[in-house]
Order: C-alpha cells, then structure tokens, then sequence
C-alpha cells in the first residue's frame, strides 16, 4: 500500500477546502504516475483514519475525482485510478529544500517544461507609486485627480440608458462619447483637424505605441530615435525585429541633420519623437527642426510616431503645436494619455491618425484587447463634457508651476555643486545631472535608505557614454515633501 500519509499534504489554512486539495493531489499523484491507471484507492474509512479527516471528506474528494475524470466508482468494488490514463513511468523527484517542497504541494514550479525565447531587452524595472518620499520618473500627483466629479459620472452611467447596451460589448475603437469629446478637445487645444473616426481609444499610450509598431512595422525596418530616449518605446520597436538608431540630442532637440544623412544612405521606416518635452532631458524640439523633419517624412516617406506625454502641463505661455498639428499628407502617429493628466491608475490613452490606420489598428486591438472599459471611457467622456476635465487640467497647471519653482529653488540653493539643471517649461519632472565623480546608483541606494524613492539613471545612458543624470519628479509631491526630499538628497550626497 501506497504511504498515502506521506504522499498527502494538506494545508487547513489555505483557502482552497481541504477535500479539493486531497482531489487536487490525488490527480497530480495520477498525472505522476505515482497511481496508475486501474489501481485502486484505499476505501474511505481506511483513508479517512490514515489522513486523520473525517469520511465525509473523503467521500467529498474520491466525488470530486470521479468528476474530474480522474477516478471512476466500480460499484460493490471501490473507487479506482481511471483505466484510459496512459501509463506514467515514475521519475525520481528531487527536492532541494523546503521551499522547493512547499511551492510542489501547491502545484506551483519555477520554470516551464517547454523551451521559449527569452528578450533580454524587455527586462526593464516596472515603475510604481512607493510609499514616502519620492522623486519619481514624473507622475502626477493622483491626490489631485477629480475623484468626486469621476463618481457622478460613473453612477450616471448605472443610471442613464440601457443596461444591455451599457454592459454588453462594445466599439473596438473605444465609447463614442470619449472618442468624440476627445476628438473636439485635441482640435481645440492642439490645432488637430480631426473626426471622431481618427481616434483610437487605448490603455495608456504605451499600447497605442505597441499597436502601431506591430502595424507598421517588419523585421529588418529601421526606426530612429534619440540617443536618449524612451525604454518603452524602444522595446516594442525591437520586439517586430526592427533596427533601431539613433541620433544627437541637443538643447534644440533631435539632431535632423543627422536624421538627413541616414535617410540619405538607407530606408528609413520611422522616427520616433517626443518633441513637446524630450524624454527623458525635457528639451523641446527647435520649430525648424519641426518643419524640416516634416519635410524629410514626406520626402522620404517614413512615418512619424509622435508621443506627446505631457502637453497639458506648460508653464510658459501657449505651448507649441504638436508636428500632428502642422501635418498635411498624413504623416504622424499621434499618441497620447490622460494617465499623466489625472492619474495612472486610469488606464485611457489614445491614438490619432489617418482613418484608414485607425481602423486597421482597431483590428489589431481585438485580437489583443477586445475593448476598454466602456464605464470609465464614458465617465472620462462626460468630464470633457461637461468642462470639468478642462477646470481639472486648469487647477493641476497652477500647482504644478508652483511645485516647479519650488522644486528648482531648493535645487539652486541646497545642491549648487552637486546639481546642474535647466528649469523645465513644462512637464512634470526636472532633468538632473549630477557631478561627475558621484556614484549614481550609491546615491539611489542610500537615498532608499533614507525613506527617498528616486531612479539612479543608469537607463538612460546611451551605450559607451556615462551622463550620470536622472529624472527627479516633482508634480507628485507637495512642497513640503519637496523640501523634506532635497534635504535627504543633500545627506546622502
């Protein structure tokens, strides 16, 4: 007889009830080939009494088996092992520690049985929200966002119309309400000329770029970027097997005369832009430049995915149009979000482009995410509405602007030696570059120490070169978590 009390063990302050587990067992015994097809099982006094369990239990597992498949009840006999499982020849298992043991009784393991292809360049720390202080990648301050006016309008949506159409499926492109309040606002403030067929509601603007890469592009494409740039966008232009180069950044933005001689020399299939605000040194691209990168895109006939982050967030006077703007022969990708706008956890961006493309994205879309969520794009929809996203943008303006100035003040007068930097014109973060001779992911190390949360900037640098900078984040703190932040910076500097 099988050492069932051994084989056996149950854990009675998970979750799961404790006759499912002894079923759950009972099959990966089976499966195994510890149990083999036609062997029968203890009968459920004798188990119940080895397994020290009550016999309702038991009787409640061996069920559970036969409905699983695994077991078949032969009456007046027993309960036995199903006789169509294929014979498993038992292999020698073996345990390295506890640990192993406890993650193998919950059915858990480490690695697959299969080979697959891992990508090193998709290994990239995911960004949270840490409690304390922080100076972040450059996320809003979600204590800001218009809570009180995104609940009426989602109790509005429970309320209002009817629930089959409410909650059953969608358009693929996004609710029409956001996608038309988008459409007007973008052409208010942006100078866009679009319809509500030219917009693609998204997840954030990091899916809009992974559907356009895959839609545009082909292994062997060549993308340009800056050499500073975006991670994430890199990431999914490598995923399609494209080529990615890159060009000078300067305090004019992309160097398009360098853009100019590779297009000269090669096909070009895309440039990716961040021209409002570079990512991650915040300059924004020179208005000829803008021009002239227009001018080689329709020359050449390269497309231009034009990630605009954070255009509701100038401090200066109107902030310049996005190249989309000035876009004649349909020419650039629009992307952009409202995570940066009012929170990350409101997951709502969106893509604007030529129909014919926004059409054939929605397709790409389905097969990945058949829709968004219709209940909070509707309420983000009825907050353009009704104005109260345009007093939210208004309101989050002036305290960013004044969390701006404060933030470089204390930069000015506590690290005038450690510190260079270029007061931003908008955004939401400061680029810093830190003297030379200090150890950036030290300082990230004993600033965690200290209670401050703040990226060591390490990702950033291009290959070969060291610019010992980071982003520093200040929208998300008030100006006392400001002033509490500088002064454990300057400690552990």
């Amino acid at each position: 007889m099988l050492p069932f009390k051994t084989l056996i063990h149950l854990d009675r302050s998970l979750p799961v009830p404790v006759f499912v587990q002894l079923s759950n067992q009972l099959g990966q015994l089976i499966r195994a080939g510890t149990l083999t097809p036609g062997q029968r099982l203890p009968g459920t006094r004798q188990l119940a009494e080895l397994l020290d369990l009550n016999r309702q239990t038991i009787v409640a597992s061996y069920d559970e088996g036969v409905a699983q498949g695994w077991l078949e009840s032969r009456s007046g006999s027993g309960t036995y092992v199903a006789d169509y499982f294929p014979e498993v020849k038992p292999q020698r298992l073996i345990v390295k520690n506890s640990q192993a043991a406890s993650d193998r009784n919950r059915g858990t393991t480490e690695q697959p049985g299969y080979a697959f292809e891992r990508l090193d360049f998709l290994a990239r720390p995911v960004l949270t929200n840490q409690d304390g202080l922080r100076l972040d990648d450059g996320f809003p301050d979600s204590r800001l966002a218009p809570m009180d006016e995104l609940s009426r309008a989602y109790r509005s949506y429970f309320r209002w119309g009817n629930p089959q159409k409410h909650f059953g499926y969608g358009d693929t492109k996004g609710h029409p309400l956001l996608r038309e309040q988008l459409s007007i606002y973008l052409n208010e403030t942006r100078g866009l000329q679009t319809t509500p067929e030219n917009v693609l509601i998204t997840r954030g603007s990091i899916m809009g770029l992974h559907l356009a890469s895959q839609v545009l592009l082909r292994p062997g494409d060549v993308v340009v970027t800056g050499e500073t740039t975006w991670a994430g966008a890199t990431m999914n232009f490598r995923k399609t097997g494209a080529t990615v180069l890159s060009v000078p950044v300067d305090e004019h933005g992309l160097d398009i005369d360098q853009l100019a001689i590779y297009c000269e020399n090669q096909p070009i299939r895309m440039v990716f832009v961040t021209p409002h605000h570079h990512y991650p040194t915040t300059v924004t691209l020179q208005p000829g430049r803008r021009v002239r990168l227009l001018q080689l895109a329709e020359q050449y006939g390269f497309a231009i995915l034009e990630d605009d982050y954070d255009y509701d967030f100038h401090y200066l006077s109107r902030p310049i149009l996005p190249l989309a703007s000035a876009d004649r022969q349909g020419m650039v990708v629009y992307v952009g979000s409202l995570t940066k706008s009012v929170a990350p956890a409101f997951r709502v961006g969106y893509v604007v482009g030529p129909t014919a493309l926004i059409d054939e994205l929605a397709r790409l879309r389905r097969i990945i995410d058949r829709q968004g969520d219709p209940m909070l794009e509707f309420a983000i929809g009825q907050l353009f509405k009704t104005g109260d996203m345009k007093r939210h943008f208004r309101k989050t303006l002036r305290t960013y602007h004044a969390r701006r100035d404060h933030f470089c003040a204390l930069l000015t007068s506590e690290l005038p030696d450690a510190v260079q930097f270029n007061k931003p014109d908008g955004g939401l973060a400061v680029w810093a570059r830190f003297d030379p001779k200090l150890n950036m992911e030290a300082m990230a190390q004993r600033a965690a120490q200290e209670g401050l949360t703040l990226a060591n900037g390490l990702f950033h640098n291009p290959p070969g070169q060291q610019l010992n900078g980071t982003r520093l984040g200040f929208a998300s703190s008030s100006e006392d978590e400001l002033e509490q932040s500088v002064a454990v910076l300057r400690r552990v500097i």
